[in-house]
């Protein structure tokens, strides 16, 4: 949308930015306009990080013209049809007509509007809402800017700046009983809440371990609540790990660590989230195996390291405890603990 000299100061700015540390302009510019774009988001479908993103770039973090002048953030030009304030402005030719807007919150509005109705970015609305890449990419293709590096600058904003936490806080966003997200794939915002005791087909998913489970769940409290002294939440399928960690105020990787779980995202299914790293031992002597649990689940049910664990009951990777089998939580296990252990692959 801005012609290549106006592109390359932007490329020269984020390369200067990278050598360092992050933009407090930028910081600042997220910090004022990260709530619209996750309304925005929540409104229309539009990724709050891609949201973010083109703004950043395309305003200069709100320092450009447009944007000091028109409150025009994303550089949108008039278009036939458009009947608001205008500003002229020499980009790919001399005194182009640009949108301009009463306030900042009407460009994020607009910019919202302009890709949900025109057919050239019909597309997007068919690519998961927390696929940015896909966004990013779909935005250069569907003509949104000439830059050829245009996706890659904004790949570059969201992973700089952690723009993707904005968009899966926006997914946290509870909407009424018929609301959807506005897109071709309607996504249904995952939340907190108590399990219910029923009998539910679930899959567990932790370290490197899988298990197709049928479990009468326990009923757990809202909120934090602990075990073994530990701080928990109990969270449904879907819930983002990264939102999660920012709503507790523990960084990402740390919630990975003490909950023995590789780098993923979002759950696909219910489960007890650590909010601090377990002990090594359990409150209670032993846990008895019960139909479909595994030495995963049974160390988040019990609030004890799965490493101590497999330790005190003398299981290797690929073991699982027998239904019936006592599982040691404490150190003084008996030798033969693993005398049933199953092998799963």
């Amino acid at each position: 949308m801005k012609r290549f000299f106006s592109v390359a100061m932007v490329s020269l700015f984020i390369s200067l930015q990278s050598m360092g540390q992050a933009n407090p302009s930028v910081l600042a510019y997220i910090e004022q306009y990260k709530n619209i774009a996750m309304e925005e988001m929540v409104r229309t479908g539009v990724p709050a990080s891609i949201t973010l993103a083109q703004g950043i770039l395309e305003s200069q973090a709100g320092k450009s013209e447009l944007a000091v002048e028109s409150n025009n953030h994303f550089g949108i030009k008039c278009k036939a049809g458009w009947t608001g304030n205008v500003y002229y402005y020499d980009d790919d030719a001399k005194q182009e007509c640009f949108r301009s807007y009463n306030s900042p919150e009407e460009s994020f509005k607009d910019h919202s509007d302009f890709l949900r109705n025109r057919p050239n970015y019909s597309s997007l609305f068919n690519l998961p809402v927390d696929d940015y890449q896909a966004w990013a990419k779909g935005l250069k293709k569907a003509g949104y800017a000439t830059n050829p590096v245009y996706a890659q600058q904004l790949i570059k904003y969201v992973n700089d700046y952690n723009l993707q936490q904005y968009t899966l806080l926006a997914l946290q966003m509870k909407k009424g009983d018929n609301e959807t997200f506005a897109t071709n794939n309607p996504v249904k915002p995952p939340e907190l809440a108590p399990a219910k005791a029923a009998e539910e087909e679930r899959v567990y998913e932790t370290g490197d371990a899988v298990a197709n489970s049928t479990v009468e769940e326990k009923k757990y409290p809202d909120g934090v609540f602990t075990i073994n002294q530990k701080k928990v939440v109990y969270a449904r399928e879907g819930v983002s790990l990264f939102a999660l960690a920012s709503t507790y105020s523990v960084p990402y990787k740390k919630l990975l660590d003490f909950n023995e779980l590789n780098n993923i995202d979002i759950l696909n299914h219910p489960t007890l989230v650590f909010l601090e790293k377990k002990p090594k031992r359990g409150e209670n002597e032993f846990h008895v195996v019960m139909m479909n649990e595994t030495i995963e689940t049974i160390a988040q049910a019990e609030g004890v390291q799965l490493e101590s664990l497999m330790e005190y009951n003398h299981l290797v990777k690929g073991n699982q405890p027998a239904v019936g089998q006592k599982i040691y939580l404490q150190p003084e296990a008996p030798a033969l603990a693993n005398k049933n252990a199953r092998t799963t692959r």
